[in-house]
C-alpha cells in the first residue's frame, strides 16, 4: 500500500502495523543486523571537512563526530563528543570537556589536542569555498588538559556552539589529516557512528558500524550503502524496483506528486514530508539605477503572489515565505504579509504613481539553470507572468549555469536575481547576517548599520536564543522596509522509502542532514 506521512503524525503511525506479512529475516536476526541502501542525488565534493561548506556534510555527519550536535528533535546544540558551555556572561569563552575514552576508528585517542588540530587546520588551510568564514569570531584555542579545550572569541557570539555543531567542524585525527594541507588520498576516517569502508566518487559509499563509537546515536541498522545518482529519475525507478530502500534529496516536484498517487506503481512505498529550512528569494541590486528606486521594489513586493507561484512551479511541494527567517526557526515572522497583505495591482499602481515612475518599468530577472532544480525556470516564468500581466512591469528573463551565474552576481552584474539559501545552522542569525553589510554572501552591498552594528551584536550576547527574538523581529522589520531582499518560498523535505523501512520520520536532523542510524528494516510487514 502507499503511505503519505507527515512528521507531525509519524510518531503515532510508527507504532501501528498497517499490513501484516511474513518475517523479512530469521528469528536469530534483528533490525539492527540489517543493512539499508539509500539513494541520493547529493554527492560529496570533498572528503576533507576543512574544505567542506556544502552537501559533503551529509556523509560527514555519519562518519565523524563534532563537539556538539543536533540530535533529532533538538532545537539547540547538544553534547556529542563533549559537554560544552560558555563560562562567562558575555558569550566569549566557550569550554568543552571531552567524553572519557574517545577514540578514532583507527584506535588513536580523540583528545583535546586533536580537537585543537581539527579546528586550527580549517583556519590555516583556508580552502576556497571552505568553512573558515564560519570562524570569524574565533580568536584562540587552548588545551587545558587531555580532555578540556577552551575557545576564546574576539567578540560575543552565542551562535558559536551552532557553528561547532556543523559537520564542517568534524573532529579528525592529527596523524591522518595534515595541519597545513587537505588530505588527498581519497580516504576518510573519524570517530562517528559509522566507518567508511569503501568509497567510489559519484557512485557509492559503504558504511558499517564503528565498533569503538561512543556517542548519542542509537544505530538501528548494521550499516548503510549510499548510492549516488546524477539524476533523480533513475533513483526513483531504483526505489520502485526495490534496488534501494529510501531516497534523500533530489526528488523533483513532479516526482513527489507522482509518489503521492496511490496507484499500483507506488504499492509498498511511503512518502515522509517535513518542513524544510531552505529558502528561495529575490535579490535587488541597489547599484542598478532602476532597482535603486525603493518604490519599484515595493511595487514588485506588492504584486508577487506566492501562493500561486508555489502552486504552479512546485505543485505544493513548497510553501509561501513572508520573511527571510523561515517557519520552524525561532524568530520567524510573516512581516512581508503583514506589511503588504494580499497581492494587489491597484496598490502597486498607486506606489509607482505616487513616486512619479512611468509604466511599464523594464526589468531583467536572472536565475541559474542548474543549481536548484527544474522548478527554477517555471518559477521565474511565473514571476514574469505575474508582473507583466499587471501592466506595470515588463520583465526579461535571462539565465546561466551556476558557475557563471555565481561569478557574475558576485561582481554586481545583475539588477535582480534569484538565490537559494541552505542554512549552516538552525538559528535566525544565519538567515539575516549573511545578507547584510558592505561585504556579504550576495555580492551586492546592503548597508544597514542598525542591523549590523546594533541588532546582531546584541542578539549574539544571548545564549538563550529565544531571548533574542525581539532583535530578530526588529531586523526583519527593517528588511521589509528596505525591500532589498524578497522572500518567496521555503521548501518541504521528502523521504521516499519502502514500506518496510522504519525511522525515516526521525532521520532528518535540524540541519536537514540525514542521520542514517535512524533507519531500520521492520522485522515483519
Amino acid at each position: 500500500m502507499f503511505n503519505r506521512t507527515s512528521l507531525q503524525v509519524a510518531a503515532a503511525l510508527a507504532s501501528i502495523s498497517l499490513v501484516s506479512g511474513c518475517g523479512l529475516f530469521s528469528d536469530n536476526e534483528s533490525a539492527a543486523d540489517q543493512r539499508i541502501v539509500v539513494g541520493t542525488t547529493s554527492s560529496p565534493t570533498t572528503l576533507d571537512p576543512a574544505a567542506s561548506w556544502d552537501n559533503s556534510w551529509e556523509l560527514f555527519r555519519n562518519v565523524f563526530q563534532t563537539l556538539v550536535s543536533f540530535p533529532t528533535g533538538s532545537t539547540s546544540p547538544q553534547s556529542d563528543a563533549a559537554d560544552c558551555k560558555f563560562t562567562d556572561t558575555s558569550s566569549r569563552i566557550f569550554e568543552c570537556t571531552l567524553e572519557d575514552g574517545l577514540k578514532f576508528s583507527n584506535g588513536n585517542p580523540l583528545d583535546a589536542k586533536a580537537v585543537q588540530h581539527s579546528i586550527e587546520r580549517i583556519r590555516k588551510i583556508d580552502a576556497d569555498g571552505g568553512p573558515n568564514g564560519m570562524l570569524a569570531s574565533l580568536d584562540t584555542i587552548e588545551t587545558v588538559n587531555d580532555r578540556t579545550v577552551v575557545f576564546k572569541l574576539n567578540k560575543p557570539d552565542a551562535t558559536f556552539p551552532f557553528i561547532l555543531a556543523t559537520p564542517a567542524m568534524s573532529l579528525v585525527d592529527p596523524a591522518e589529516y595534515p595541519a597545513d594541507k587537505l588530505r588527498e588520498d581519497g580516504k576518510l576516517m573519524g570517530s562517528g557512528p559509522y566507518v567508511l569502508d569503501e568509497y567510489t566518487e559519484g557512485e557509492s559509499a559503504e558504511l558499517t558500524k564503528n565498533p569503538t563509537y561512543k556517542g548519542f546515536a542509537d544505530r538501528k541498522n548494521a550499516g548503510v550503502t549510499i548510492r549516488y545518482f546524477k539524476e533523480s529519475e533513475p533513483m526513483v525507478q531504483a526505489l520502485k524496483k526495490k534496488e534501494i530502500d529510501a531516497t534523500y534529496r533530489g526528488l523533483t516536484a513532479e516526482e513527489v506528486v507522482d509518489l503521492q498517487d496511490a496507484s499500483d506503481a507506488n504499492e509498498h512505498l511511503q512518502l515522509i514530508e517535513s518542513t524544510g529550512a531552505d529558502i528561495r528569494y529575490l535579490v535587488f541590486n541597489a547599484q542598478d539605477t532602476t532597482v535603486a528606486k525603493e518604490p519599484v521594489r515595493r511595487a514588485i513586493a506588492q504584486l508577487v503572489d506566492r501562493e500561486e507561484l508555489v502552486a504552479k512551479a512546485y505543485k505544493g511541494t513548497a510553501e509561501p515565505l513572508y520573511s527571510m527567517v523561515p517557519k520552524g526557526i525561532v524568530g520567524h515572522t510573516t512581516e512581508f504579509f503583514d506589511r503588504f497583505g494580499e497581492p494587489s495591482v491597484s496598490k502597486a499602481r498607486d506606489i509607482l504613481r505616487d513616486a512619479g515612475i512611468k509604466k511599464p518599468v523594464d526589468l531583467t530577472f536572472w536565475f541559474t539553470t542548474d543549481r536548484y532544480g527544474s522548478g527554477t525556470a517555471l518559477e521565474f516564468a511565473e514571476l514574469k507572468r505575474q508582473l507583466d500581466s499587471s501592466g506595470l512591469f515588463q520583465v526579461t528573463l535571462k539565465s546561466k549555469p551556476w558557475k557563471e551565474f555565481a561569478a557574475d552576481y558576485q561582481k554586481g552584474q545583475y539588477p535582480i536575481f534569484g538565490r537559494g539559501w541552505f542554512p549552516d545552522f538552525p538559528d535566525a542569525d544565519n538567515f539575516i547576517s549573511p545578507f547584510v553589510g558592505k561585504q556579504n554572501a550576495l555580492g551586492t552591498p546592503y548597508v544597514s548599520p542598525e542591523i549590523t552594528d546594533e541588532i546582531l551584536p546584541k542578539s549574539r550576547r544571548e545564549t538563550d536564543r529565544g531571548a533574542a527574538v525581539a532583535q530578530f523581529r526588529k531586523a526583519q522589520e527593517i528588511m521589509v522596509e528596505d525591500v532589498r531582499l524578497l522572500p518567496l518560498w521555503q521548501g518541504k523535505l521528502y523521504i521516499a522509502a519502502s514500506e518496510d523501512i522504519g525511522g525515516a520520520e526521525r532521520a532528518l536532523d535540524p540541519q536537514t542532514v540525514m542521520q542514517m542510524w535512524e533507519l531500520s528494516r521492520r522485522a515483519s510487514w
